[in-house]
């Protein structure tokens, strides 16, 4: 069973910046695909970005194309999310979640990080 802890969030002003580690504990998540979400209060929970197992190939929605950047250390069972020219919009609680290898399902999930975002 792979446990997901999400660190990084809090406070910031619009045009700011974070970076959101996940770091993952009681398995490796070396093989996996990771991904972000999150989820803006009164909201359903949304797609962010998302790494295969080395980081060579990611995505992104398009409301952060060009602004956050995820990356992956093997090497120390963590994934990042580089959140840069923050906006109000970008507020909300943000997840990480371990991929299953070979399916497009996600099979755990951290309890999340609160990021807020001023204007």
């Amino acid at each position: 069973q792979v446990q997901l802890v999400e660190s990084g969030g809090g406070l910031v002003q619009a045009g700011g910046s974070l970076r959101l580690s996940c770091t993952a504990s009681g398995g490796t998540i070396s093989l996996r695909p990771m991904g972000w979400f999150r989820q803006a209060p009164g909201k359903e929970r949304d797609f962010v970005a998302a790494s295969n197992w080395n980081g060579g190939r990611t995505n992104y929605a398009d409301s952060v194309k060009g602004r956050f950047a995820i990356s992956r250390d093997n090497a120390k069972n963590t994934v990042y999310l580089q959140m840069n020219s923050l906006k109000p919009e970008d507020t909300a609680v943000y997840y990480c979640a371990a991929g299953r290898v070979g399916a497009n399902k996600y099979d755990f999930w951290g309890q999340g990080t609160q990021v807020t975002v001023s204007s």
